[in-house]
């Protein structure tokens, strides 16, 4: 536990894939084309006070969605890579670009697509219900599976690494 900690406590980044990571991999169709997806409230909330903690976040995903937008403009995610089957150009062009050693990222994957980025990132993470490849790959497994509490899971096992989680939390047990 203490070097999943250490990991940890060096992220600047994380790096989330959507489908079966942000959702439960359900993709709902309609008859127009239309793509549906569900997220998390408790996970989008996590999100939302891993960035005010100072911590950056990305998306690289492999469809293209509208809904994905939208859903991460609501969260305020600026780093959104969609339509990435090959998802290691995107890592690279974020390391570049925001100047982070991998070491200083963690990723966050379900499937077998995600392993190229798995096997470079700082902390690599497993959704509970992620591939057994992936799994086997993994520094730390969430105790949620994908859409379903996973990425407030990773969320405040970084913040609590950084020593913030506690105070994150605070504000919402004070009464006046």
């Amino acid at each position: 536990m203490q070097d999943l900690y250490e990991k940890a406590a060096r992220v600047k980044m994380v790096i989330f894939d959507v489908d079966g990571v942000l959702t439960d991999g359900s993709l709902f169709l309609g008859d127009d084309g239309q793509e549906y997806k569900a997220f998390n409230s408790k996970d989008g909330h996590g999100m939302a006070m891993l960035q005010a903690s100072g911590v950056q976040i990305g998306i690289i995903t492999g469809r293209s969605s509208d809904v994905v937008r939208i859903r991460m403009e609501s969260l305020g995610v600026k780093h959104v890579y969609q339509g990435r089957r090959d998802k290691l150009p995107a890592f690279r062009d974020l390391c570049v670009r925001l100047e982070l050693d991998p070491g200083e990222i963690a990723y966050v994957g379900d499937d077998v697509v995600d392993l190229p980025i798995m096997v470079r990132a700082g902390l690599s993470i497993a959704v509970q219900d992620a591939h057994e490849w992936v799994k086997k790959h993994a520094h730390w497994i969430t105790p949620h599976g994908g859409g379903r509490g996973a990425a407030r899971d990773v969320c405040e096992l970084i913040m609590d690494a950084k020593g913030l989680l506690k105070d994150a939390m605070a504000k919402y047990t004070q009464l006046d």
